[in-house]
């Protein structure tokens, strides 16, 4: 039953946040005091992220809308990570675990971008989708690997 909590607990926050238009979720203010000097500006220059009908740069947003773009992407890949390992673990010892997880993963993505659609400010992404889809690939992956490997060791 504890399994399932930690994987509620996630789709509570889940809610939550997307709930929020992008001014209640900005932390702008945060990073302009906390990144006062630029750090790392020339590198973070050099990338040009495709999203949507753009590419979003340095350039084109400016440092400090940059790295909140960047931090926000982050929070979408280890997020949807943590939904699927919740997913994972709740799952337990059944067959196909990793499958369900990721597709579940995918299938709360999609539902979450949609509900989003209907929030001020904010709008739906299938690359969001993709990108979440991919923190479930890669979370799940590595503990599945993980799991592996120690029960191989066992074995021996």
């Amino acid at each position: 039953m504890k399994k399932w909590l930690v994987l509620i607990t996630f789709l509570v926050i889940l809610a939550i946040s997307s709930s929020m238009s992008y001014e209640q979720q900005s932390i702008l203010p945060e990073l302009e005091d906390a990144l006062a000097n630029k750090p790392f500006e020339k590198q973070l220059s050099v990338l040009k992220i495709p999203y949507w009908d753009t590419v979003v740069s340095v350039e084109e947003r400016g440092y400090f809308k940059f790295v909140e773009f960047l931090i926000r992407k982050l929070t979408h890949f280890v997020g949807f990570g943590c939904i699927a390992l919740g997913i994972y673990f709740a799952w337990g010892k059944r067959r196909f675990a990793a499958g369900v997880a990721i597709a579940g993963t995918a299938l709360i993505a999609t539902l979450d971008e949609l509900r989003q659609s209907f929030t001020p400010g904010r709008m739906m992404s299938g690359q969001d989708v993709i990108l979440d889809t991919a923190g479930a690939i890669v979370f799940v992956g590595i503990v599945a690997l993980v799991k592996k490997i120690f029960k191989r060791q066992r074995a021996r």
